[in-house]
Order: C-alpha cells, then structure tokens, then sequence
C-alpha cells in the first residue's frame, strides 16, 4: 500500500507575489538571509505588509547550509514576537530554516499541551531559487556544526500552508547558482522516479519536471531573464518537490549530504557529481549479470524526454551521457576531484563519509538495497572518474 499527499495550496506565475495583499492587520515574521536583504528582495514582501497595515518583523540570519543554533534562534525570535503569519523567503537554505523553526515551534506547543501561549502561524513559503523545492516538501535538512553532519528533518508538521512560485525573483540568479540548484532538480525527479516508493502519481510528476530541465536549464543558464524559461524551471522544481516528498530519495541525495557537509561543496553541485556514478550503479543487478527494474525506469524516462532508448542498456546510457553533457556545458565538475578535492583529505575522509551516507534517512528509499561498501566504491569511483 502506498499514499500520495500534497498539503501545501501553490501560487504560481508572474506576479504571484500579490497573493500577499490578502494578509492584513495582522503579525508576520518574515525568516530569510541577508543575501535577500542585499538584493531588496525582502523590500518586496515589506511594501505589500506596510500598504496593508501588517506588522512585521525580520529574522535574516539564517546561513547557508542552516545550523541547529539558527534554527534555535529563529524559534526564540517565534516566541517573542507569536507571529501569525510565518513567511520564508530565499532558496533552500532560508525555507529549510523556516520549516525547522515551524517544527520545533508546533513540538512545544504540544509540549504545553496547546494553551495557545505560541500560536502556529499560517505558513507561506517563497522560493527564489529553482532547485530544492522545499517549499512543498516534507523535508528539511539542517547543519549539526559541531559534528559536520546533514541532517534530515522528515514530517509533514513542517509543511508551508501556501507556495509562492513568482519567477521574477529568480531572474537575477547567477549562470552558476542556476546550474547548481537546476541539476538539484533533476536529481530529485530521477531518484524519485525509481525510489522505492514511487507510484503513478509521482511518476508523471517526475517525467514532467524532467522534461521541463532539460528542455529549458540550459537556455536559464545562458540567459537568466528569459522568463519562460525561468518559470518552467521553478515549476518544475514545484512538481519534483511535491514527487520526492511522496516517492523517497535514495542514495544520491545520503551521499551528496555527507561529501558537500565535509568538503564544504554546494548541494546541487555535489548531487550532479554523483549521479552519473549512481544511476550505473542502481540500474544493475547485484551480478552485474543484467539490468533491474531501476534499470528499466531510468529506460523508460530517458526514452519519456526523447533520448535513445531501445533497449534498457541503450536508454540508460543514453541518460548517463545526457547528464554529463548538460554537467559539461554548465561547467559543473565531472568528478570530486575536479571539485577541488585533493586525494589526500578525501582519502582521510572517506571511511567517515561513508558511513555517514549509509546511515542517512535518505539511503532507505534507494530502489537497490546498498551496504557500506558499496558507497565507498561509488565515492572512489566518482573520485577521478
């Protein structure tokens, strides 16, 4: 038995940033970093507030890659003010950091035995990267500074209410943020097109985002203002959000948190690095003597965006090779050394990364049952190539 849920109501298109003038006279707090400050991108959300007499206050220390002591902060920053409206603004970093503080904020009130003394606000997420989306995801990963680990909050207590999709607030993306955070999308929608538990549902959502990255990332990436494909980028992050949510991850994404926490490497960056080195280890029996059922889905979506794909081998090959094209023209590093990891440190590390990437929440949804060793011989192979 398997269920498909989507909580979260999604504001999509250009200025759907005025869904906003629905909010009035009440408390807001609005969490993000002090990139989106810089950028006046937090100015946006304040004018709307002050024309209609909301009282707000701005939490913006949240860094990249969110830590457990910001994650506190926030939560203090909750319980003084008791907003009524929580809203997260910025890529995955500022809305991962919202949702633990939702989470943490909802437990204590539970704690107290709801006598309302920390009211749960009404929860709208604004994403201004294409990539995580965790603004419709049951998932946050928060930082544990002190053990250099990644940690996965799963629970759909943390859910925003509402997702503002407004594409206008990604069009000042860097070429190498867009390429980091849209191959973060692509990885979503093939780990959830094979994950354990994947359905129909989030099938079509997958092979739709899908399409989308490939048809539209790379035109993003050379010219940030086309708005087209801006927005089919931040759709699809949405669609590959709402199937990762339902369908689970897998190793690429355990192995991805453990290399990018050690080495200090971009999530989407160390996620795009993996996946030609995943896909050709999931996709073979464990004789190597033929192709699984992983195999026959990672067929089916290269043959879904128009690759060759007449056989299993042809279709996943053809998927490998598409990947690595599209790493290559968006100059995102083929291997972990290529990243700027000398030999040296990721050998001292390895042992350790390993067993980190085993023991994350997300190895449990892989379509193929994985042991230590087998992550370590991924990583030394995604190493050099």
């Amino acid at each position: 038995m398997k269920s498909f849920k989507e909580v979260t109501e999604i504001i999509h298109g250009i200025d759907a940033i005025q869904y906003l003038q629905r909010f009035k006279d009440k408390r807001a707090c609005i969490v993000t970093d002090a990139t989106m400050i810089k950028l006046k991108i937090v100015d946006n959300i304040a004018e709307i507030f002050e024309k209609n007499g909301m009282n707000y206050e701005v939490f913006s220390e949240v860094e990249p890659d969110p830590s457990f002591g910001v994650v506190y902060k926030g939560l203090n920053h909750i319980i003084k003010n008791k907003p009524q409206v929580l809203i997260a603004v910025g890529g995955g970093s500022a809305i991962d950091a919202a949702k633990a503080i939702m989470y943490f904020c909802i437990k204590i009130k539970e704690e107290l035995m709801d006598t309302h003394e920390i009211p749960k606000p009404f929860f709208v997420a604004i994403p201004t990267t294409s990539g995580t989306g965790s603004e419709v995801t049951a998932y946050s990963v928060i930082t544990d500074k002190e053990k250099n680990i990644k940690i996965p909050i799963i629970d759909y207590l943390m859910v925003p209410d509402v997702a503002i999709l407004d594409p206008e607030f990604t069009k000042t993306i860097p070429p190498h943020i867009t390429a980091d955070t849209g191959i973060d999308i692509l990885t979503h929608c093939v780990e959830a097109y094979v994950a354990k538990n994947a359905s129909d549902f989030t099938d079509a959502l997958a092979e739709k985002s899908t399409a989308q990255v490939f048809q539209y990332l790379l035109t993003a990436y050379r010219d940030g203002y086309n708005m087209e494909a801006r927005e089919k980028l931040h759709n699809a992050s949405c669609m590959a959000g709402i199937a990762f949510t339902n369908a689970g991850l897998g190793i690429n994404h355990s192995m991805a948190h453990s290399l990018g926490s050690y080495f200090k490497i971009p999530h989407g960056r160390s996620n795009a690095i993996l996946m030609p080195y995943i896909i050709a280890f999931n996709s073979k029996k464990r004789d190597n003597e033929g192709y699984n059922h992983a195999g026959v889905k990672y067929a089916q979506l290269a043959k879904h965006i128009g690759l060759p794909a007449s056989t299993v081998e042809i279709g996943v090959l053809s998927l490998i090779e598409a990947i690595k094209v599209m790493k290559k023209v968006m100059k995102i590093p083929a291997t972990i050394k290529e990243a700027g990891v000398d030999r040296v440190s990721f050998m001292n590390a390895l042992e350790e990364i390993s067993g980190m990437s085993f023991k994350d929440i997300c190895t449990s949804g892989n379509p193929k049952e994985v042991t230590k060793e087998d992550i370590r011989n991924i990583y030394l192979e995604a190493y050099d190539g």
